[in-house]
């Protein structure tokens, strides 16, 4: 099951995972609201019960909010982001990400991604609203073998990029939209997983 955040929820994560790697100790709530301007309290507690909801973070002893020590990751990596979906392997190591973004990948259950391993993509379109993957937001995905029922980075018959469900249709790998106004998509000859979706940011709607 892949995990989603806002962009705020995920800097308010990255701002307490740093935080407790460095001083060994969640921030405040206050520290949190100083650090990003909330106006008050009551937006960071949102914020704090959210991600708890989500299982990103616990009450710990003291009443403050953080991540078990096991989550805690003293290094981020940095993470590429791109704007569309790479054309195979060999594209996406000659193409040039976006913009590249800090990001903690023991949030999201991965602990030490080799590079390449782990890689971003600003989904464009409807077709997985269902799912609840909109326009905009950035798909977190891992290379991995994937399996049937997978959200996956996919590259049809050597020419079609697509995020799609990994489904079987009548014995064959196909892929499957989550909106009904999509035909699953069958490939003619190869399909080629490139990254499973493993979790997703939601744009900052303004």
């Amino acid at each position: 099951m892949s995990r989603l955040l806002t962009e705020r929820q995920h800097q308010v994560l990255e701002y307490i995972s740093t935080f407790q790697a460095e001083k060994g100790v969640p921030p405040s709530t206050r520290e949190i609201q100083r650090h990003f301007q909330f106006a008050s309290q009551t937006a960071v507690m949102g914020h704090l019960r959210s991600l708890a909801n989500k299982g990103m973070i616990e009450q710990l002893a003291g009443r403050v909010w953080g991540l078990k020590a096991t989550e805690i990751q003293t290094h981020l990596f940095d993470l590429p982001v791109y704007g569309t979906i790479p054309a195979g392997l060999p594209a996406m190591q000659e193409q040039e990400p976006v913009e590249i973004i800090p990001f903690n990948p023991g949030l999201f259950g991965i602990n030490t991604p080799k590079a390449n391993q782990m890689w971003g993509l600003r989904v464009s379109g409807d077709s997985m609203i269902d799912a609840h993957i909109l326009d905009g937001d950035l798909a977190i995905l891992v290379r991995r073998e994937p399996q049937m029922g997978d959200i996956i980075a996919a590259l049809v018959d050597g020419t079609t990029t697509t995020l799609k469900q990994l489904v079987q249709v009548r014995g064959r790998a196909a892929l499957r939209a989550a909106n009904k106004k999509y035909k699953d998509f069958i490939p003619e000859e190869t399909l080629e997983a490139q990254g499973v979706l493993i979790g997703l940011i939601r744009r900052q709607l303004r």
